[in-house]
C-alpha cells in the first residue's frame, strides 16, 4: 500500500477545488454586480442632496405663505376691532349723546320750572 494519495485521488481533490474555486468567483462576481460604482454612487448622492434642496425650500415658502397668511388674519381682526370701536363712538355720539342732552334739558327745564314756581309762590306771599 503505497503511504501518498493515487493519482486518481489527486484529480479528484483538484477538480473539487477547481469547482470550489469557480462556484466562489461566480458569487464575487454576483456580489461585485450588486455593487454600485463610487462614481454612480456620488452621482445619487448629489441628486438626493438636490432633491432635498427643493425640498426644504418647499418647506420653507409654504411656512412663509402661513405666516403672512396668520398675519394677515391678525391684521385683519385687528381692523374689525378698530371699526366695531369706531362704530361703538359713532353710536355714542349720534344716538346716546343727544338723548342725554335732551335729558338733560328736560330736568333742566323742569328744575326752572320749579324754581319760576317757587318765585311766583314768593311773589303772591309778598303781595299779599
Amino acid at each position: 500500500m503505497p503511504d501518498g494519495p493515487t493519482l486518481g485521488e489527486v484529480m479528484r481533490r483538484l477538480e473539487d477545488v477547481r469547482t470550489d474555486l469557480k462556484d466562489d468567483f461566480r458569487e464575487l462576481g454576483l456580489r461585485l454586480d450588486s455593487k454600485v460604482s463610487l462614481e454612480r454612487y456620488q452621482l445619487e448622492q448629489v441628486a438626493r442632496d438636490d432633491a432635498l434642496k427643493l425640498l426644504v425650500e418647499r418647506v420653507r415658502g409654504i411656512e412663509e405663505a402661513r405666516e403672512q397668511a396668520a398675519q394677515n388674519r391678525r391684521d385683519e381682526d385687528q381692523s374689525a376691532a378698530d371699526r366695531r370701536a369706531a362704530d361703538r363712538r359713532l353710536i355714542f355720539t349720534a344716538l346716546i349723546a343727544p338723548v342725554l342732552l335732551l335729558i338733560l334739558t328736560v330736568y333742566l327745564n323742569a328744575q326752572g320750572r320749579e324754581h319760576e314756581t317757587a318765585q311766583e309762590r314768593g311773589r303772591r306771599t309778598a303781595a299779599h
